[in-house]
């Protein structure tokens, strides 16, 4: 649901969109085909498919032999359904695409307001990877390009989320956001993901 509001609010700016997703190994792989709904319906001008491999590290309910948990994470805690090192691998395989491509921003739907407490979502971690890119790359050394990590729904909450990206025109029936679907797709009601998710479009709604 972020992704997919960050991938419309980018185009509205008028921005060529290449959008990025991963298959991590993650239990809720069905997330790529909703991905690739968004990507066609919103008119991105590409949409890769990048395979990390991370059930080998382990260390996540996403990625592991671990439960997912239902009814929420007491507030303060990491859950469980937090993948070592994500957004890391993830921004940095971003960063390799967004040199070859000529791109110096890249939009990432992290989300600190509503959210489930992942470190790797504040707004110092997406400022010092900002920092770091310049640093690495051959096109920021040499004065070519100067990348910018743009994250539009840093600061807002699920249900302002939600009404702008209506307002784009996004249909979030093409999303998934629930980490523990049936094989047919079908939310499970029950997991961190889907209990913002539902407390989103309530609070949008009312």
């Amino acid at each position: 649901m972020d992704s997919s509001t960050t991938l419309a609010m980018a185009m509205k700016e008028g921005y060529l969109c290449y959008a990025l997703s991963f298959d991590y190994g993650q239990r809720h792989a069905r997330e790529l085909e909703a991905a690739a709904r968004v990507a066609r319906t919103l008119g991105a001008t590409g949409h890769l498919v990048v395979s990390v491999d991370m059930r080998g590290i382990g260390g996540s309910a996403l990625t592991d032999d671990i439960n997912v948990p239902s009814g929420g994470t007491p507030e303060g805690e990491i859950p469980v359904t937090y993948v070592p090192a994500r957004n890391t691998i993830f921004l940095s395989l971003a960063l390799g695409w967004a040199e070859v491509l000529g791109a110096e921003d890249i939009f990432i739907g992290a989300n600190a307001v509503d959210y489930s407490g992942y470190p790797d979502c504040r707004p110092e971690y997406l400022k010092a990877f900002e920092d770091m890119a310049n640093l690495a790359t051959k096109a920021s050394v040499q004065g070519e390009m100067k990348f910018r990590v743009r994250a539009p729904l840093l600061k807002m909450t699920k249900a302002e989320i939600i009404r702008t990206g209506r307002k784009l025109g996004l249909d979030y029936d093409l999303t998934l956001s629930c980490y523990n679907p049936s094989e047919d797709g079908t939310p499970c009601g029950v997991c961190d993901s889907c209990i913002i998710r539902e407390r989103g479009f309530k609070e949008a709604d009312g």
